[in-house]
């Protein structure tokens, strides 16, 4: 991964942060009645589903591979008096703090890797920092939207499976958007995985 997120976190070029909590995550917790307990959001942004899982009751750890996202998502949580930890994490080099978790969500990390193998390590660490029977929810740009050049990474969907087989049951795999403020918004799988 490069440091391209890096340097549009510094130009405010963040059509992905939306200032608000997923909808499709919200509406994964309530329909598989996903249990509060100690969560991680990889690739979580300036913070908004962290701090949603805090408000509803989850232990939510943020890890992101840039800086400028953490401090962001840093000076938030002071604004509204919320006190989770929010690490710097190369995903796929560092060891991830705060493991075991119960539950790891991301949104639009998985699809940022272009290289199966990179999916692969991805799907493994994911697995590693899992409890037993935890689960993983996937936000992942879909290539059913169709605007290949526009928008988030688009996958296929048996390329998410070749990455997730090996280490997770999938629970569901569905079509949805993106809770965004675009006039129309990027097509996305929904994935719901349990750890095997």
């Amino acid at each position: 991964m490069s440091n391209r997120f890096e340097e549009r976190y510094k130009t405010g070029n963040l059509p992905w942060d939306i200032k608000r909590p997923d909808r499709n995550l919200i509406e994964t917790i309530r329909e598989y009645d996903i249990a509060p307990g100690h969560a991680l959001d990889v690739g979580c942004g300036t913070g908004d589903n962290v701090f949603w899982m805090i408000e509803n009751g989850f232990n939510a750890t943020g890890i992101d591979y840039s800086p400028s996202a953490i401090e962001h998502a840093r000076e938030k949580a002071q604004t509204r008096q919320l006190n989770p930890e929010f690490y710097v994490v190369d995903v796929l080099k560092d060891k991830i703090p705060g493991a075991p978790y119960d539950f790891v969500f991301d949104r639009g990390c998985f699809h940022s890797f272009d290289k199966q193998k990179e999916r692969n390590r991805y799907a493994a660490n994911v697995h590693q920092v899992l409890k037993e029977s935890g689960h993983w929810l996937s936000l992942i740009g879909s290539v059913d939207d169709g605007r290949l050049d526009f928008g988030p990474p688009k996958r296929k969907a048996s390329e998410i499976v070749k990455a997730v087989e090996p280490y997770f049951e999938i629970l569901s795999l569905k079509q949805s958007h993106f809770d965004s403020d675009d006039e129309v918004p990027s097509k996305i799988w929904v994935c719901l995985m349990k750890k095997r």
